[in-house]
């Protein structure tokens, strides 16, 4: 049995690593690319970035990125390697754990097998300065879960009725339920910075009436043609067009990012991000 306690306090230790749930309730709206595509702004920009690909059942950041995985998260969890063992190296350096692909009993993990996961990541050697946590589409246990754990949440919501419902719908859960009353928005898809404007509007408008909720706009992400271009070629639109539009945004929000502040306390270490796991 791993010492899990020990594993915290050896975590206690490292510098400050700042904790990004990148989320959004529906499908579709492109948070794997906003995750991504920020992750290697970030690298861009000297971080040494990690990203967790938090849908356990439906992995697909390695296939964005046309990456080959020999080992996932439930190697992990059957005890078959460490979490280290399984981190693998995409573009501009950054690291991904990968989640594997169709298998439900990923989705719905039992108590033992999200305590296992929390301890491997206490258990962790590999360093970073930011952890990027792409979450699943929906607003699962495990969503709220990585959400409520994360410094900053950072959702993705498209100017279409049912990702504005969805993402109200995940503010209203984590504020309610779980204390989380700060969100960060990033506009994605969007025609023009005034639309993008007005899409921030139409959410706040809600928000405002019926959730105690503060919201932040970060980034205005442009519809941008590379980035279907980008996706065929199985590479980010940072790295694949990094002159374009939708590039220049993410590049931009990594800015942002970076000057986020790492709260000075416990919050601002790995291991309350593990702790905030535990308890839930």
């Amino acid at each position: 049995m791993i010492d899990q306690a020990s594993g915290l306090r050896r975590m206690q230790e490292l510098k400050q690593i700042k904790v990004i749930a990148v989320s959004g309730g529906k499908g579709g709206v492109g948070k794997t690319n906003v995750s991504l595509n920020t992750s290697i702004a970030l690298a861009k920009q000297g971080k040494k970035v990690l990203v967790l690909d938090a849908d356990l059942g439906l992995a697909n950041v390695d296939v964005m990125l046309g990456l080959r995985v020999q080992k996932n998260i439930s190697h992990v969890l059957s005890g078959e390697c460490e979490l280290d063992d399984i981190i693998i190296e995409g573009p501009c350096g950054i690291k991904i754990i990968p989640a594997t692909s169709g298998t439900q009993s990923m989705v719905d993990l039992t108590p033992s097998e999200h305590a296992g996961l929390i301890r491997a990541f206490s258990d962790m050697q590999t360093d970073f300065d930011v952890l990027l946590v792409d979450t699943a589409a929906g607003i699962s246990d495990m969503v709220l879960s990585f959400a409520r754990a994360a410094q900053d949440v950072m959702l993705v919501v498209t100017d279409e009725p049912t990702s504005i419902t969805d993402c109200y719908a995940l503010m209203k859960l984590l504020s309610r339920d779980h204390g989380v009353f700060k969100f960060k928005v990033v506009a994605n898809m969007v025609r023009s910075v005034k639309e993008g404007q007005n899409l921030f509007a139409k959410l706040t408008k809600v928000t405002d009436r019926f959730l105690d909720v503060a919201l932040e706009l970060v980034a205005i992400v442009p519809f941008d043609e590379n980035i279907r271009k980008a996706v065929r070629k199985q590479q980010a639109i940072v790295d694949a067009f990094p002159d374009s539009p939708a590039s220049k945004a993410f590049a931009q929000l990594a800015t942002k990012v970076n000057k986020w502040p790492i709260p000075n306390r416990a919050t601002g270490h790995l291991e309350f991000f593990i702790e905030q796991l535990i308890e839930h």
